[in-house]
């Protein structure tokens, strides 16, 4: 058997494993890794600004392709800078991979420099967080972390290396390895059977596809069982994208937040809901009484600690989501033909057609559902947005239309601000023939803005569209029941007279990025039109900051069955 030296063996692990691009800093107790990393003609690492920055690239470029994202950084500082990426990837059960460096062994009972317990703090974060003390067993960890990362639930693995470890020779054959398999359980017959009977009983069933459904890459089928049977398909904020919003049975998003009018009232008029591989967060259910009412509830997860986590379902069944509604459809086929369109399509058409918003303002400063329209009706249904946290997304959420699976990639359950342009960067990668627009919020974007400097530094053409309302919004919003408006204003006046606070674009452009700053409505299309074609042509990302109203707020509520509006509502007459 050869013998090599360890990192090297790593390096040859990752290859066969299909990484292709590592985001990462270098730092003294990393060196081994870099040392063997630079060698590989199939991987190209990118140095980030900020090592919270690599976890949040790595996450978007394993939402963007379903492979695993990789990320890497030193000891001590690095390694817990990189803990919020964990716990978003772990939320949304994205499969990324963290490598850190590490002191010494023999000196981590000493208080080294830089040396700190990172296995136990990223545990709770992570699937799997192991420190590697025999150098023999690297290639193994690194195999079993990508099967970990992969199986099940989905999610984020961390592996420290002491940097004595890092430098060993180990016998290591790279042609004698290769990939873990990933285990996929099928659910029973027998309760796929059940389940369609349970469907087949209702008057109003509602399919329910979560994150789940894109993680499986399972929307075909998804979309199979409903054509099939004549369901109407409400998916939830991490499913979007499972249905194309302009299907006629697309039902529309069910929330409290991230909501569409419609949508609610569907799911309050549904009998049965059969929801695969979501959830049930409470930014969705609100009110659990109100969102239970007397439906009946099936639930289909891969991970079977979900069912039951918020409420116990009428019938839980334990599955991948590909391999479930592969299982129903055939079964659906066995209990019953093709299904045609009756009242309760209509209904759902009525409703969809009536319990609108509106999105036609011409108001100045810029009403922030006008900016979706444009984004709405510029873009195709082949691009890829990004969106993090704050109204901006809730506005996203309830405007913002999608077509494709992978297309719509949010930071539903974390929520760190900050996320979007390392996304952004991550999604582009992996989609380097596809259109990638940011949405992010002015204060958002400040948490990491020196990452636009990577996409800078490689090339890396996206889009951002800032919702700038110079103001920690959904945080302005939930101060309103104490009456107060305390310590959320970001706007400020500079030397020029201007109230806007940071100038965003002028940041852009100290780095060598481009931007426009977008303050009447009939401006929104040509900056969008500009910021593409310079994007694509320079390869580089362009800002278009659009000046919004500041104390502008987002229909929401605390029960699905009372939304608060704040914008008028347009007089939808029902189409013939």
């Amino acid at each position: 058997m050869p013998q090599m030296n360890v990192m090297d063996a790593v390096i040859k692990v990752l290859e066969s494993e299909g990484v292709r691009y590592v985001f990462g800093v270098p730092g003294a107790a990393i060196l081994p890794f870099y040392d063997a990393l630079r060698k590989s003609q199939h991987i190209r690492h990118l140095i980030v600004r900020h090592e919270e920055g690599a976890t949040h690239a790595a996450d978007g470029y394993a939402r963007a392709t379903g492979d695993v994202g990789i990320c890497v950084g030193t000891s001590g500082p690095a390694g817990t800078n990189m803990i919020t990426g964990l716990y978003t990837a772990m939320a949304d059960s994205i499969p990324i991979i963290c490598i850190t460096g590490q002191a010494r062994s023999d000196m981590l009972h000493k208080e080294a420099f830089q040396a700190v317990d990172i296995v136990d703090i990223a545990r709770p974060v992570t699937k799997w967080a192991v420190q590697v003390k025999e150098a023999a067993q690297m290639p193994w960890v690194f195999r079993r972390a990508f099967q970990i990362a992969r199986e099940g639930r989905p999610g984020p693995v961390l592996i420290d290396l002491p940097v004595d470890v890092q430098k060993q020779v180990i016998t290591y054959d790279p042609d004698l390895d290769a990939p873990l398999p990933v285990y996929r359980p099928a659910p029973p017959q027998s309760a796929l059977r059940r389940a369609i009977e349970m469907i087949l009983a209702a008057e109003r069933p509602l399919l329910m596809p979560g994150g789940g459904v894109i993680l499986a890459n399972a929307a075909p089928e998804l979309l199979a069982l409903a054509e099939y049977l004549q369901i109407p398909v409400s998916p939830t904020l991490m499913g979007k994208g499972a249905i194309p919003e302009d299907h006629p049975l697309y039902a529309g998003i069910v929330g409290i937040q991230t909501q569409q009018r419609f949508a609610n009232a569907i799911f309050l008029e549904s009998d049965c809901v059969l929801a695969i591989g979501a959830r049930f967060a409470d930014r969705h259910t609100g009110q659990l009484d109100v969102y239970r009412g007397n439906r009946t509830f099936i639930h289909i997860d891969i991970e079977p600690t979900q069912i039951g986590k918020v409420f116990p379902p009428d019938l839980g069944i334990v599955g991948d989501a590909k391999l479930a509604l592969t299982g129903l459809l055939a079964e659906a086929r066995q209990q019953t033909p093709p299904r045609q369109p009756a009242a309760w399509q209509s209904r759902v058409l009525e409703l969809k057609q009536t319990l609108q918003r509106r999105d036609d303002f011409d108001d100045v400063p810029i009403k922030a559902p006008r900016v979706f329209r444009e984004l709405n009706e510029y873009f195709d249904r082949d691009t890829i947005f990004v969106t993090a946290i704050g109204l901006y997304q809730i506005w996203s959420g309830q405007f913002q239309r999608t077509y494709r699976p992978r297309h719509y990639m949010v930071c539903g359950q974390a929520g760190p601000l900050g996320w979007e342009v390392s996304a952004c960067t991550g999604v582009k990668l992996a989609r380097p023939d596809q259109q990638v627009v940011g949405v992010v919020g002015d204060y958002s974007f400040q948490f990491l803005m020196e990452e636009v400097a990577v996409a800078v530094q490689y090339r890396i053409p996206f889009v951002l569209v800032m919702i700038n309302n110079t103001y920690m919004g959904l945080i302005r919003m939930a101060e309103l029941p104490y009456q107060m408006n305390y310590e959320v204003k970001l706007g400020y006046e500079t030397d020029d007279g201007k109230s806007i606070g940071i100038d965003h674009c002028r940041v852009m452009e100290a780095m060598g990025a481009l931007a426009i700053r977008v303050t009447l409505p009939d401006q929104i299309r040509s900056a969008l039109a500009w910021a593409v074609q310079e994007s694509n042509a320079r390869r580089l990302p362009v800002l278009v900051e659009v000046m919004t109203e500041p104390e502008e707020n987002a229909a929401m509520g605390s029960r699905i069955d009372q939304i608060r509006e704040w914008h008028p509502l347009p007089e939808k007459q029902l189409v013939s």
